[in-house]
């Protein structure tokens, strides 16, 4: 798995190679056309350019495997990536929006509107191709970073295909005023997108549970040992950071069993987890069911007063 993890740097550099090539062929159209519309999209791809060079940092440092310092692996590395790319996407938006306003008031002809739409046009399906390339990638792996980079040139994507409607639009109604209204209309779409990306990036810097679906299957594996083998669990303590897991959990014997059996249980009870959701960082903490002190740990109390 962290040989995987490794090769995940040949799609970063995919994706810088897709945003150098974008960047010089939307700005080709903006050159031909002179459309603000197109600056927008062009000026979204500078930010892909400087989010892919980021994702290649991160996910070069995620790769590494647990040190000294580092005791959980470097995982949580990718969480930055999301985060800062998400502030540039705002950014970006910000400038989108300042150079539209000054066009609406400004207003001017396009020119050789055909061939600065095909051009962005072919932009718009090379950025479509990689998107889905990095997004399989991505959910494959469990990589954020590749996940959050797939999703942001989704939405150049789509940014284009509204923009080469309004440049077309303009050309055929003459409404000069549409090519910057667009760009402000795209601008403020674009900084929904990274303060989305923004809020995930903390979430995963929080510590955030599982997801529903990953709680459920572990929680039905504990179950499961609760029927079968008349044992008790809580505390139970889920986290993620980038592609890895970590589940805590307190599990009550019987207080006459021995290291050996309660080493058994664990053994088994890590490998039905492991085979639910992976990769997973287990700790079991094994007590005696008898005991009163067992049930007196420092429990996570919710919001709602349960407690895990």
């Amino acid at each position: 798995m962290m040989q995987a993890r490794r090769e995940l740097t040949r799609f970063a550099w995919l994706s810088i190679g897709t945003a150098v090539l974008t960047i010089l062929l939307k700005f080709t159209a903006y050159y031909l056309t002179g459309s603000v519309g197109l600056l927008s999209d062009a000026l979204e791809s500078g930010v892909n350019l400087v989010a892919a060079i980021i994702a290649l940092i991160v996910l070069t440092v995620a790769a590494q495997p647990p040190d000294d310092e580092h005791a959980y692996g470097h995982d949580k590395a990718e969480y930055f990536s999301s985060g800062v790319e998400g502030v540039l996407i705002v950014i970006a938006a910000g400038t989108i929006a300042f150079s539209a306003v000054q066009r609406l008031f400004n207003l001017q002809p396009l020119e050789q509107v055909g061939v600065g739409l095909i051009v962005s046009v072919v932009a718009a399906v090379l950025n479509g191709v990689v998107a889905q390339v990095l997004l399989r990638a991505g959910r494959k792996y469990d990589s954020v970073t590749l996940v959050a980079d797939a999703k942001h040139l989704m939405t150049d994507v789509w940014t284009s295909g509204g923009v080469v409607v309004a440049v077309a639009a303009v050309s055929l109604t003459g409404w000069q005023w549409l090519d910057p209204v667009i760009a402000i209309v795209v601008a403020v779409q674009i900084i929904f997108s990274g303060v989305r990306l923004v809020r995930e990036s903390v979430m995963g810097l929080m510590d955030t549970a599982l997801p529903e679906g990953e709680l459920e299957r572990v929680t039905a594996v504990l179950n499961q040992y609760q029927r079968q083998r008349e044992i008790e669990y809580h505390a139970l303590r889920t986290r993620r950071a980038g592609a890895q897991r970590f589940v805590s959990v307190h599990v009550q014997v019987p207080g006459e069993w021995t290291v050996q059996e309660g080493h058994n249980l664990v053994e088994v009870m890590e490998r039905d987890l492991r085979a639910v959701i992976s990769p997973v960082s287990i700790l079991i903490h094994i007590e005696p069911v008898e005991d009163p002190c067992s049930w007196d740990d420092i429990p996570l109390i919710r919001e709602d007063g349960r407690e895990q």
